[in-house]
């Protein structure tokens, strides 16, 4: 049995058409079931549903063999668990694409605010990508771990910047914040749990095929 971790929402709906064409269709909606283990119509594979930030893990300690998960998750899980994630990372799959941007409000003068040698305060979630990002321009930060609704921290005084993903950037304008600075862009990769390959290699190895003629252009 294969078992393929995901998360639902985009990366869920953008990799049903990958999974297709390996031949494998999830056979439940996980909008309407209550299931956290999904069938689908191959009998050895199946899919869990688990948080975004909990792919890598699942992965990683054998809860599930292969999984999909952002490169921004794969980046901070690295970074909890001093720069080893422990697993293997064959294919970007180019879907889930986004940036990890800097925002600030409108009215705040970033480019003197980080000059080298300067002290920002700075709201994310993704602190291991904040952290190294400021680090490499000499500038000294003061993090401060936010969990969602991150655009309230410059509006509010609590952060003169936050760290975070932009799609469209419509939310960054609704609430009078600008996009200044593009840490990276951000996709969603295949992880592969590597005792797993070992174990599993033939089916696995097959199905990395599968996923790798299926990603789009």
């Amino acid at each position: 049995m294969i078992t393929l971790a995901l998360s639902k929402g985009r990366i869920f709906e953008e990799t049903l058409p990958l999974l297709a064409a390996a031949g494998i269709e999830v056979t439940e909606d996980p909008e309407t079931s209550r299931k956290l283990i999904l069938p689908t119509t191959r009998a050895d594979v199946r899919v869990v549903l688990v948080r975004a930030t909990d792919v890598p893990t699942y992965v990683a300690h054998g809860g599930a063999d292969i999984g999909v998960a952002g490169k921004d998750i794969l980046i901070e899980y690295a970074g909890d668990n001093g720069g080893n994630d422990g697993l293997y990372q064959p294919l970007d799959l180019n879907i889930a694409k986004c940036r990890m941007s800097v925002a600030v409000r409108a009215d705040f003068d970033y480019e003197a605010a980080v000059k080298q040698g300067s002290r920002i305060r700075v709201a994310t979630k993704y602190t291991t990508i904040a952290r190294e990002h400021f680090a490499n321009k000499g500038v000294h930060v003061d993090l401060i771990k936010l969990y969602g609704s991150m655009e309230l921290a410059p509006l509010t005084g609590l952060a003169d910047a936050i760290v975070d993903l932009v799609s469209t950037g419509n939310t960054l304008k609704a609430n009078n914040l600008v996009e200044v600075e593009q840490i990276m862009l951000i996709s969603s990769r295949l992880v592969v749990n590597q005792a797993a390959l070992k174990l599993n290699r033939e089916p696995i190895r097959a199905l990395i095929k599968a996923f790798e003629s299926a990603i789009p252009k």
